[in-house]
């Protein structure tokens, strides 16, 4: 929709000037092959669907009725699944969202936060929507985070790990240099991807009184229809994040959501074994991308991060897409010749490889 400076002086002057972040397409066309939004190709557990047809089946009337605005069973499945106190914990309605309240929280300082110049694309546009001052820090030339950069004055620290789109992770010894070097900032750690790989930051809430980290059931729970989100952190920062989510929604996550998450977080045997797939499945084409001459960057994620020397990766994404195959591609500096891939099914991502070597890359 096309909206005329006319139209929108009845706007916000802030809202003019938003630049909205823009999600990975979501395609109505069939048959397309999705590889560009990061979503588990492997359905949730069984239990998760038995779960949500259970509060229909109880009573189609509990749907006039307000959802618990605590989520209380939901906070006690997390926090039994990652060994912390059920304070430790707060919801939300996806990590963005939870994000979102961690921004207006925290972050609104006098010194700027720090965050990396190549990472999730959502910060930026929080920081913009909620007044926050910003430094971006310059990933190095392999893309990785420089934590000595994170050593100067600032109102607070968001790091993506592993990093999006990069796919790079961090270890546990780098986060805590971080922590240790800002004891008066609030370090958010963001995990939306930690569950492939990568080490989780939460055996360090305990210790550290400025640590936040956020992770999502929409990758590696596979429940990304219905949007829920959480942080653990000590109950002093849960109790920022509680004063925020009352004061814009008090019922943030519905019946359903909170049924469907709870089963998830109980069948820990399940969403291991679907975490070792993608796992397993990512390394495989790794394997056969390199094999065609790409280069993948180091990934503990479910998706990777790659590039191909001898074609443009604006050209080859619109190849894919004229293939039926749809990666993501970014269009900015110092990456517009990387694709993000997300892991697939193993036939999933055979068909990529014999779509690029036969008919791309003959």
């Amino acid at each position: 929709m096309n909206i005329t400076t006319e139209q929108m002086r009845f706007w916000s002057p802030t809202v003019r000037k938003l630049e909205p972040y823009v999600p990975g397409e979501q395609p109505k066309i069939q048959n397309l092959l999705k590889l560009n939004t990061n979503e588990n190709p492997y359905p949730p557990s069984p239990k998760v669907v038995e779960a949500v047809q259970a509060v229909l089946a109880h009573s189609a009337d509990v749907l006039r009725l307000y959802p618990d605005p605590d989520a209380t069973l939901l906070k006690q499945a997390i926090a039994l699944q990652q060994n912390v106190d059920v304070a430790n914990i707060f919801v939300g309605n996806g990590s963005d969202e939870v994000l979102a309240h961690i921004f207006k929280a925290f972050f609104i300082q006098e010194q700027p936060i720090l965050y990396a110049d190549i990472t999730y694309s959502f910060y930026p546009v929080y920081s913009q929507f909620f007044g926050v001052k910003t430094k971006e820090i310059p990933l190095n030339d392999d893309f990785e985070i420089e934590i000595d950069d994170y050593q100067q004055a600032n109102g607070g620290i968001i790091i993506t790990n592993p990093n999006a789109p990069t796919s790079i992770a961090l270890g546990l010894p780098a986060i805590e240099r971080v922590l240790k070097a800002n004891p008066d900032s609030v370090v958010v750690i963001d995990e939306a991807y930690v569950d492939f790989g990568a080490e989780t930051a939460v055996n360090l809430v305990e210790k550290y009184e400025n640590l936040v980290v956020c992770q999502t059931t929409s990758k590696s729970r596979s429940l990304a229809g219905l949007r829920v989100g959480f942080a653990i952190a000590q109950p002093h920062l849960i109790a920022a994040l509680e004063a925020v989510k009352n004061s814009f929604n008090s019922y943030p996550i519905d019946r359903f959501a909170i049924a469907a998450a709870v089963a998830s977080f109980e069948d820990q045997a399940y969403f291991e074994i679907q975490c070792q797939k993608v796992i397993a499945s990512r390394e495989t084409l790794v394997a056969n991308l390199e094999a065609l001459g790409f280069i993948v960057l180091p990934s503990k994620a479910n998706f990777i991060f790659a590039s191909l020397a001898s074609k443009d990766a604006g050209e080859l994404a619109q190849k894919l897409r004229e293939c039926g195959i749809i990666v993501r591609y970014f269009n900015k500096p110092r990456i517009d010749q990387f694709l993000r891939i997300t892991v697939g099914t193993d036939e999933q991502n055979q068909r990529l490889i014999d779509t690029l070597r036969n008919d791309i890359l003959a």
